[in-house]
């Protein structure tokens, strides 16, 4: 099963240009059997794909999201079907309790281009560099390929996940029709839902991921002057965080699930993970 396992959408990221259905249509003219929605700190588009009367034949679309941690850059989690808690759609919260609430929820997590760009990528932020071996093995899987990383940053992630033993992830991270269906990530079964693809990865079925890399990000685009807007995404994340902040407590509160866990949110809110934990 071919699938494109990292795609933002028009209807549920504010940066995503191309609509859900013309995401569909073009992979599956490219032979894709498949793709994951993964807007930022959305399920919006999977509730517009969900309430369509006519949804497309023979093509599996999975719900995702792609969560902007506080302190750990972007991560790919996907929980089992039908369950999309709040808590999900208010970005900022601490990596670990991230890792806590999805693996309650039954889920799976994985960080989105680990080895890419500043701030936005684990390993290329603070607390990835100095907790690498407590972060990465509280995983399930790696995203080995991102249609919109370079090459050296592809083959880091694909050497993490060979040596940690981790499911490789691939996909496109298209945010523009151009780029669609750039990356794949391939199963040796189907799966129907998310419930059927979180059975498979975590009795440890195979996955491979593999792509061409998209070379009209903006990123390349704007070369040096690229810095200026991943500074600006550092503030602007801590920002909407910040505002948050009470809505993310407050779902914690509620959800008896999720109980347990505000000790946790409440010691990791402005301090980062210890070594022992």
């Amino acid at each position: 099963m071919k699938l494109d396992m990292h795609c933002h959408t028009k209807e549920g990221s504010p940066d995503g240009k191309t609509a859900l259905l013309d995401i569909i249509a073009i992979l599956k003219e490219r032979g894709y059997n498949g793709m994951l929605i993964t807007d930022h700190n959305s399920y919006k588009a999977y509730r517009y794909y969900m309430n369509l009367e006519n949804k497309p034949k023979d093509f599996t679309v999975l719900c995702g999201i792609e969560y902007d941690t506080l302190n750990a850059g972007h991560i790919l989690v996907i929980l089992p079907t039908g369950i999309r808690p709040g808590i999900l759609e208010l970005r900022g919260l601490p990596v670990g309790v991230l890792i806590e609430i999805v693996h309650r929820y039954g889920g799976i997590l994985g960080p989105a281009h680990p080895c890419g760009e500043k701030f936005l990528s684990i390993f290329n932020t603070r607390i990835g560099k100095k907790l690498k071996e407590n972060l990465i093995r509280k995983f399930d899987f790696i995203e080995a390929y991102n249609a919109c990383e370079d090459d050296c940053s592809n083959a880091s992630a694909k050497e993490l996940a060979g040596k940690y033993n981790l499911p490789e992830f691939g996909g496109s991270d298209s945010h523009k029709e151009d780029c669609v269906g750039f990356g794949y990530t391939i199963l040796e079964k189907n799966v129907a839902n998310e419930s059927e693809l979180i059975q498979y990865i975590k009795e440890g079925g195979a996955t491979s991921a593999d792509g061409a890399h998209y070379f009209h990000t903006t990123k390349q685009k704007l070369g040096k002057i690229n810095k200026v807007l991943v500074y600006s995404f550092w503030f602007y994340n801590r920002f909407l965080a910040y505002l948050r902040s009470s809505a993310r407590y407050l779902e914690l509160k509620t959800d008896k699930l999720l109980q347990p866990v505000r000790i946790n949110y409440k010691k990791a809110k402005y301090i980062e993970l210890s070594d022992d934990e």
